[in-house]
C-alpha cells in the first residue's frame, strides 16, 4: 500500500510554488528589459531621422553656400569684364560634384547682336582677357573666402599683357573694388597709368648698390 507523505508533499509544493514566483520575477524582468529595448529603438530610430535630416540640412545649406558665392564672384569678375572691355560679356562659374568631390568649371558668355557664344576661360581670345580674368578672380576670391583675409591685396603686374586701350578702365576696377569693400591695395607694375590712381606712389630704382625709393607727386 503506498504510503501518504504529507510533509514531503508540502515542501514539494512550497518548492513549486517557489520556483514559480522566481520565473514570474524573472518574466516580469524580461518584460520590463524588452520594455526597455523597445523605447531605446524607438529612441534610435528618431535619432537617426534626426541625423538624416542634420545631414540633409548641412548638405543643402552647403550647397546654397558655393551657390550663393559662385554668384557673388560671378558678379564681381562680370563687372570687372563690363568696365574694362565695355563689351556685353558674362562670367559664369558651373558647379557639379563629380566622385562625391565638388568642382567647378569657368565660363565666358558673349552677345554679338544677337548670337550668344559661351566658352571656356582658356578658350578665350587674346591674352588681354585671361590677365584681366585672372586679376578679377584672384580679387573675387580674397574678397569672398572664409575666414577673410585680413590686411592688404598685393597686386604684382596686373595688367602685364592687357594693351593700353584698357589699362585705364582696368585702373578703375581696382580704384572701385578698393572703395566698396574698403580693401588697400597695392600695386607693383611698371605702368605709370597704374601708379597714377594710388593715393601715394612711389618709384623705385638702383644707385649704385642701393635701392632709392621717391614718393611721387601725382
Amino acid at each position: 500500500m503506498l504510503e501518504f507523505n504529507y510533509d514531503n508533499l508540502k515542501n514539494t509544493f512550497i518548492d513549486k510554488k517557489n520556483k514559480y514566483y522566481q520565473a514570474l520575477g524573472e518574466k516580469k524582468s524580461i518584460e520590463n528589459n524588452l520594455e526597455r529595448l523597445k523605447d531605446n529603438l524607438k529612441k534610435l530610430n528618431e535619432e537617426s531621422e534626426d541625423l538624416i535630416l542634420v545631414d540633409t540640412l548641412l548638405k543643402e545649406t552647403a550647397d546654397f553656400s558655393r551657390l550663393q558665392s559662385s554668384k557673388e564672384i560671378e558678379a564681381i569678375v562680370t563687372t570687372c569684364l563690363d568696365l574694362v572691355f565695355n563689351s556685353k560679356m558674362e562670367f559664369k562659374i558651373e558647379l557639379s560634384q563629380l566622385r562625391g568631390k565638388n568642382s567647378a568649371e569657368f565660363f565666358i558668355i558673349e552677345m554679338d547682336e544677337d548670337k550668344k557664344y559661351t566658352y571656356k576661360i582658356e578658350d578665350t581670345r587674346g591674352g588681354g582677357v585671361i590677365d584681366i580674368l585672372s586679376l578679377a578672380l584672384r580679387i573675387a576670391f580674397i574678397l569672398k573666402i572664409h575666414p577673410s583675409i585680413e590686411g592688404p591685396i598685393v597686386l604684382d603686374e596686373p595688367a602685364k599683357h592687357v594693351s593700353d586701350d584698357y589699362v585705364f578702365n582696368i585702373a578703375d576696377f581696382i580704384k572701385k573694388i578698393s572703395e566698396e569693400f574698403g580693401k588697400q591695395i597695392i600695386i607693383i607694375s611698371h605702368n605709370e597709368h597704374l601708379a597714377s590712381i594710388g593715393d601715394k606712389s612711389y618709384k623705385i630704382h638702383k644707385e649704385n648698390l642701393s635701392s632709392i625709393v621717391d614718393e611721387l607727386q601725382m
